[in-house]
This record gives structure tokens, C-alpha cells and sequence, in this order.
């Protein structure tokens, strides 16, 4: 079934070369990304008076957080690899929002809370990579990819599962002080608002 699904999905040009412009922008976004959340963790930002954060000590739950982050992401190759059109979309869903952050993040320059414990990346850490970032704060990265996640899927038990994923996670960064509170709703307005767009676009090239 898989190869067949692709063998179909590839037999057609046009999902072909789109298939190969949307990976080179992701590739692009992906790198223009990495060097701008460099550029914002050496500018100097705000501090929020976080109303929802003064409620709360913070606490660690790094471990938690990158476990249903990482379990997301497996359930989400394994579900929609044998759907090539919605694999595509939700890559270019995620190369879209990636692009709203940047400008986001570069409309609104924030330093993180002051409480805040470091959400170091586990499987960065393990394999050794630069500087631990707390800039890339508006707005949520980790938020919106699991609402995408939650937005593409196909399944609805695993739809549910998403939703779960992303509520617990949201929650998890805030209890940890790693975002302030409109760094977490932002996202989700901020995700489904390119999801609607790409969608239009879809609906407008196959009715156009």
C-alpha cells in the first residue's frame, strides 16, 4: 500500500515538482530559522509581567515535554506516510509557520521569564550542538508544530491524541516558565490561521 500510494502520488508531475519545491523552501525556511533565532538570543528584549507565571513556581518537566513531543512526531510519520498529499501539506504547513515565527519573532522581541528553567533538547544535548537558546520565545515553536500535527492527521483517534499531545505540552512549557502565557494561545491562533490560508490555496488550485 505504501508504495503503491506513492507510485501514484509521483506518477503525476505536478505533485512531483511540487513535492521537490515545498522540501527545497522547507530546507530554506529551516535555515533562515536557524540563523535568525541565533540573532535574537544576542538582541535584547522585554520581560513580560506574566500574570499566569506569578501564580507558580516553576518546574522541570524538560523529560516530559521532549518525550511527548518526540512520540508525536514517530505517530505522525507512521500515520501519514502512506498519505503523500497530506505528508506534502503538512510540510508545507510547517514551512509557513516557520516563516510567520521569524517575523513574528522579529516584531516582537522578548527576553525569557525570569524563573525560567532551560528546556534543554535531549537528543540535541546527546549529540552535542551549539548554544542552549531562551530568545525564541514569540511564539510558541513546540505548541504550533503539535496543533499542526493535530490539524493534518487523518485519524481521528490519533487526532485526539494530537490534541491531548498539544494541550499537555502547552501546559508543561508554562509550568516550566520557558514561554509566557501569549507565547502559548499565539500559537495556536497564529498555526490554524496558516492552516486556513493553505488550505484556500489548495481548494482555490484544484477548483482554479
Amino acid at each position: 500500500m505504501l508504495r503503491a500510494s506513492w507510485q501514484n502520488f509521483l506518477a503525476d508531475k505536478r505533485n512531483k515538482n511540487e513535492l521537490i519545491i515545498s522540501l527545497i523552501l522547507l530546507a530554506g525556511v529551516l535555515a533562515a530559522l536557524a540563523w535568525f533565532i541565533n540573532y535574537v538570543e544576542n538582541r535584547q528584549g522585554v520581560v513580560f509581567a506574566d500574570p499566569v507565571l506569578n501564580l507558580f513556581d516553576p518546574i522541570d518537566l524538560t523529560w516530559f515535554t521532549f518525550s511527548l513531543i518526540y512520540f508525536a512526531l514517530i505517530i505522525a510519520i507512521v500515520s501519514l506516510i502512506n498519505y503523500p498529499d497530506r505528508l506534502l501539506f503538512a510540510l508545507q504547513l510547517y514551512s509557513l509557520m516557520a516563516f510567520v515565527r521569524i517575523i513574528a519573532m522579529f516584531l516582537l522581541p522578548l527576553n525569557p521569564p525570569e524563573q525560567m528553567i532551560i528546556l534543554k533538547d535531549p537528543f540535541v544535548e546527546f549529540f552535542g550542538s551549539g548554544n542552549t537558546l531562551t530568545k525564541d520565545l514569540f511564539f510558541s515553536g513546540h505548541t504550533a508544530t503539535l496543533f499542526i500535527l493535530y490539524l493534518v492527521s487523518v485519524n481521528k483517534i490519533i487526532k485526539i491524541i494530537f490534541l491531548i499531545n498539544t494541550i499537555l505540552v502547552a501546559v508543561f512549557v508554562l509550568l516550566q516558565h520557558v514561554h509566557y502565557t501569549i507565547d502559548v494561545f499565539a500559537a495556536i491562533f497564529f498555526t490554524y490561521a496558516c492552516y486556513s490560508l493553505l488550505e484556500k490555496v489548495k481548494h482555490n488550485k484544484v477548483n482554479g
